[in-house]
């Protein structure tokens, strides 16, 4: 039957405490000393697990685009139905801590005839780890329109996924030992986001590349016909995933030390459907200062521009170039 996406019936399904207050509870059974890793939960159950915690990164820190995600359906639910989200603006301040529960407390800053303004404090331990602001718009026509050209690329049906490349690396006899413990535990993430790059980059490769990368993505499962805002949450968590690794192809010969989001914004432009395919375009214009500057573009399979994302981030790195993995 329709199995919904575990974005939707898990992730993003946040428990309503009081009328502007919600909460997503701390992730069960995180894998800790001595503790083997178990199947996700909604892997064993149908049942939907409100608001849980799913893919925790390597980092043990809280995805940055859950907690976007998750903002954007608390501020969701202090609008009415008629408005829609037509731009999100983002501060990561604290790590987040996947153990624990987070509360999202939204403010209603404004409400106007047209559009209406919602504030996010995302807390735990006490403490902000997390602020955004979104604005939502009442549908309006207008003559003035324009966008940019959807650029050329194969089909999502013509290419593999991430988890078909991986095992292509891991059925080479000839692969280090190292190298293939560090693709078995990519492919055991249990990540809710089909993803299909376009033009992979040779991970055991450390030239420097075009600071820019082409994927299809699509949420994992069915959402349907819904209210946009849905969609546009699902987005949310997706626009977040290897966003800001753009700004590190041009310096692939160094060893990463440290690198986290600082900040995170998205306009939504024209409806979209989350569960289908649409093509990622990141590019990264600028690096310095121990910081890169992100920029992303989702498009529908049709060509019609959805999102446009932008994204500023830490990137600390070794100072010696380590030598090639070849």
């Amino acid at each position: 039957g329709d199995l919904r996406s575990v974005l939707i019936t898990s992730v993003l399904n946040l428990e309503r405490l009081e009328l502007d207050l919600f909460r997503c509870a701390g992730a069960p059974g995180l894998p800790g000393p001595g503790r083997p890793h178990r199947r996700p939960p909604h892997r064993r159950r149908l049942l939907p697990r409100r608001g849980r915690h799913h893919w925790v990164p390597a980092t043990q820190r809280l995805f940055g685009g859950q907690i976007v995600g998750q903002a954007l359906v608390a501020a969701a639910r202090a609008v009415s139905r008629d408005e829609q989200v037509h731009s999100l603006h983002c501060y990561f301040v604290r790590a987040g801590d996947p153990k624990v529960p987070v509360l999202y407390e939204v403010e209603r800053t404004r409400t106007g005839k047209s559009f209406s303004v919602r504030s996010v404090k995302a807390i735990q331990h006490g403490k902000p780890i997390f602020t955004c602001q979104a604005s939502f718009q009442l549908s309006q026509g207008s003559p003035v329109q324009h966008q940019f050209t959807m650029p050329a690329v194969p089909p999502p049906e013509e290419l593999l996924t991430q988890e078909e490349l991986i095992q292509k690396f891991l059925q080479n006899p000839n692969l280090a030992e190292r190298y293939r413990k560090h693709l078995n535990k990519i492919q055991a993430e249990d990540v809710p986001i089909d993803i299909k790059p376009v033009n992979p980059p040779d991970i055991f490769c450390s030239e420097p590349q075009e600071p820019k990368q082409l994927f299809w993505v699509r949420a994992r499962g069915y959402i349907g016909e819904t209210d946009m805002k849905v969609h546009c949450c699902v987005a949310a968590y997706i626009s977040d995933y290897a966003f800001l690794g753009t700004a590190l192809l041009p310096h692939r010969q160094y060893h990463i030390k440290f690198m986290v989001s600082l900040d995170h914004s998205m306009w939504f432009h024209a409806p979209f459907r989350a569960d289908h395919w649409m093509l990622y375009e990141c590019e990264s214009p600028w690096a310095g200062g121990c910081r890169g500057l992100v920029q992303g573009r989702l498009w529908r399979k049709d060509g019609v521009l959805a999102v446009t994302c932008a994204q500023e981030g830490v990137i600390r790195v070794e100072q010696t170039p380590t030598q090639s993995k070849l």
